[in-house]
């Protein structure tokens, strides 16, 4: 991932990059701050210098892959049962609103 990562960023207006450890590398960091960005990626242990990241947008980051998580639980869309870009949409929106609902249902 951390190889073809410029190549998806490429694509994107430069903004704000938040990602996790695995993409700890010098290389990435400079091209998104070379493209006007800014690149919050925390670094390995390994490393002698350390980058620090904001705790928030951290456990912002880590909200997004846990719904990730929650969605490939629906095997339709784990495994790409639909093959029609519109109708693997209507399915993600259909995972996505009962995701949510089960969220609205367990809150006090």
């Amino acid at each position: 991932d951390k190889t073809i990562a410029p190549q998806l960023l490429g694509a994107l207006p430069p903004g704000c990059v938040i990602a996790d450890r695995g993409y700890d590398s010098m290389a990435l960091v400079n091209f998104v701050r070379d493209r006007g960005g800014e690149a919050h990626i925390p670094t390995q242990s390994r490393v002698r210098i350390q980058r620090s990241v904001p705790p928030s947008l951290y456990r912002q980051r880590n909200l997004v892959e846990r719904f990730f998580c929650k969605l490939k639980q629906f095997r339709r869309i784990a495994t790409r049962f639909e093959k029609h870009a519109d109708n693997f949409m209507a399915a993600l929106a259909l995972a996505s609103a009962r995701i949510w609902m089960r969220a609205m249902e367990s809150t006090p």
